[in-house]
């Protein structure tokens, strides 16, 4: 029995500080910084601040969204990748900066499934090809028709070179067999505003950035690259719908930390943000944004990681698309 008895105190005194690692009660204890790689107004700002706002809100945690924009929005991570792996600094990572842009940039100090610990998996979305209200496309088939007709002399913009976005409207070329003429800009503002003004004859977006020129009438959305309609835009049909069969484009949005970040931590955050994207109130103010909500497990969010950093490889060497 006293054996029994020492062996339980000792097995409780080693279990002590494993619960105490599971539940961080005293985390945060100062403000954490959300670097979003990404200029103000994009999609990826947009869904960085509304998470950081709705945390605050939900836990009176106090979140600072830090814009840190530039090649590609590979420079924003690179900075989360070297800040101290204490809990105090997530990341707004998407397809296009960690996975596009770790074979775009060869020499980027990270890797995204080494560097950076997946924490949350927020949402994805399609991208969606539209036009000025006035212009004279009124489908994607008026668009190809034109190119055919044309070749190189219809424009898109995009928010730059080797982003998803980009690809999406390369990978739209090949399937149709057009040339249309790629427009890159510095980030998803610009792009829309050179739409608008019809300086370029297309936009090709993410559904954040442009649904609410969409919803203003502005801007009118021809397809979106999904395999199903975007419940955002559930009247605008998609690119397989317009005669590409099996054509499906998308990206997705989620929160990371830097590798070492404690297991706790990241547990912590993880369980509060997929507890917000559960409510209803969350859902409909991402939906609000053109996003699809979506929580994952951390090892599903780690597996997506690592399966389109392997899948787009080829995507991207195929494209040709060149660092600017």
């Amino acid at each position: 029995m006293h054996k029994r008895s020492t062996l339980l105190v000792l097995s409780l005194a080693l279990a002590a500080p494993l619960a105490l690692q599971a539940q961080p009660a005293s985390y945060p204890s100062k403000p954490i910084r959300m670097v979003v790689p990404f200029p103000p107004g994009g999609g990826t700002d947009i869904l960085s601040r509304l998470v950081a706002s709705r945390l605050t809100e939900a836990r009176q945690w106090t979140i600072v969204a830090d814009n840190k924009a530039g090649a590609g929005g590979t420079l924003g991570i690179t900075e989360a990748t070297k800040a101290a792996p204490d809990g105090y600094t997530m990341v707004m990572g998407q397809k296009d900066n960690l996975v596009v842009g770790a074979w775009l940039y060869p020499n980027l100090p990270w890797n995204p499934t080494r560097d950076l610990v997946p924490v949350a998996h927020v949402a994805y979305t399609p991208v969606v090809i539209a036009t000025s209200a006035n212009s004279r496309f009124k489908t994607l088939a008026d668009v190809v028709a034109a190119a055919r007709s044309a070749p190189d002399a219809v424009t898109y913009g995009s928010p730059g070179n080797g982003t998803t976005i980009h690809l999406a409207g390369d990978l739209f070329e090949k399937a149709a067999g057009i040339k249309i003429r790629h427009v890159p800009y510095k980030g998803s503002n610009p792009a829309l505003m050179d739409a608008l003004a019809g300086n370029v004859d297309l936009l090709v977006s993410s559904v954040p950035s442009a649904m609410a020129q969409i919803k203003a009438g502005k801007l009118r959305a021809l397809a979106v690259t999904s395999a199903k309609r975007s419940s955002s835009l559930p009247e605008v049909p998609t690119v397989a719908e317009s005669g590409y069969k099996d054509f499906d484009v998308s990206t997705w949005y989620g929160l990371f930390m830097p590798a070492g970040t404690p297991d706790a931590v990241v547990h912590a955050v993880h369980t509060e943000v997929n507890k917000l994207l559960g409510t209803a109130e969350m859902k409909a103010a991402v939906h609000a944004q053109g996003a699809e909500p979506q929580a994952m497990k951390t090892d599903e969010f780690a597996q997506l990681v690592k399966t389109d950093h392997a899948k787009w490889k080829a995507i991207v060497q195929a494209s040709g698309a060149k660092i600017e």
